[in-house]
């Protein structure tokens, strides 16, 4: 596989990077940005380099400690109406005016999170020709790893690699999910499953509607898990981890690692998400905000660009 890189933008010509091309030649390794890594690469290639970050647009960071995405402590509101109706005037409030909120003390033990994350590690980091059998762009499938959904269609490919799992209503069987982290994937699916349940009651009583209102509308009907990571980078400042987005389902429950990196666009300002441990971030999605005709505010987010440390983030 020969993929140029950005040490060789100023001696070719735009008409001699065949970006095409350099995109399926990186397809078709199977490897992702991780098999680019242990290539011992010093440069981007050039089907990773953002155009949008040579550009004289600075992205404005809020600096301010009021500026920080709301936490919310989940504790007692199975027992406390009290404690309960304090917990979703919380919910309200974040959802209508930053789109994202954190939540502790969620139900899922630590233990979990860390496994999890790690399960995501040992996958990406095993022998590549054991990665390469699940590597695929069949929609079709319920387990798929590839690097950057949308490979072929952005300006710029992501400098990372997905396992993504389709976990509900039909789940795949055990044997499709990799072994390395199936044990600790079907845990995981389990338990997030329970507490999206828990957050969609919330969310609709913030909205001033029965407990259940969500969850009858099929907001809970299904789930996926995407395991995105993020290796090393030689050139973090002329590619992205995760271009600015927002997220088209219903809700995100996020995962940091504690590297962190996420970022959330609130009053035009990109806020940091410092990686709290034992947290979930919570992010209200397109499908919720539109089938909720505007109750609740939404913005974008982004990951921050990649330092020369590996990331993992589950979604």
């Amino acid at each position: 596989m020969v993929i140029s890189g950005a040490g060789e933008v100023s001696t070719k010509s735009a008409s001699d990077f065949d970006r095409m091309k350099e995109l399926k030649e990186f397809d078709d390794s199977k490897a992702g940005v991780k098999g680019l890594v242990d290539s011992g690469i010093v440069k981007v290639p050039r089907i990773f380099i953002d155009p949008s970050l040579k550009s004289d647009e600075k992205l404005v960071i809020s600096s301010e400690k009021r500026s920080t995405i709301p936490v919310i402590d989940l504790s007692g509101i199975h027992e406390d109406a009290v404690r309960r109706k304090d917990v979703v005037d919380q919910v309200r409030h974040a959802s209508g005016t930053w789109g994202f909120f954190q939540v502790v003390n969620h139900g899922i033990p630590t233990s979990v999170l860390d496994e999890i994350l790690q399960g995501v590690r040992r996958f990406n980091e095993q022998d590549v020709d054991v990665r390469k059998r699940f590597y695929s762009r069949d929609t079709k499938k319920k387990v798929v790893y590839n690097s950057n959904f949308v490979l072929y269609q952005s300006a710029a490919a992501n400098w990372r690699d997905t396992l993504y799992c389709v976990m509900s209503p039909n789940p795949p069987s055990p044997e499709e999910i990799p072994q390395v982290c199936r044990d600790i994937m079907i845990q995981y699916s389990g338990q997030v499953e329970r507490l999206a349940v828990t957050l969609l009651e919330l969310l609709s009583e913030a909205l001033m509607l029965k407990p259940s209102h969500l969850v009858d509308m099929g907001c809970a009907e299904s789930h996926a898990i995407l395991c995105h990571y993020y290796p090393a980078c030689p050139e973090p400042e002329l590619t992205m981890g995760t271009s600015k987005h927002a997220d088209n389902d219903f809700m995100t429950i996020l995962l940091q690692d504690q590297i962190g990196g996420l970022q959330v666009l609130h009053q035009n300002h990109w806020v940091d998400v410092p990686p709290l441990r034992g947290a979930l971030v919570v992010n209200i999605g397109d499908l919720l905000q539109a089938s909720l005709r505007g109750c609740l505010s939404l913005y974008d987010f982004i990951s921050t660009f990649m330092g020369g440390l590996n990331r993992s983030i589950l979604q």
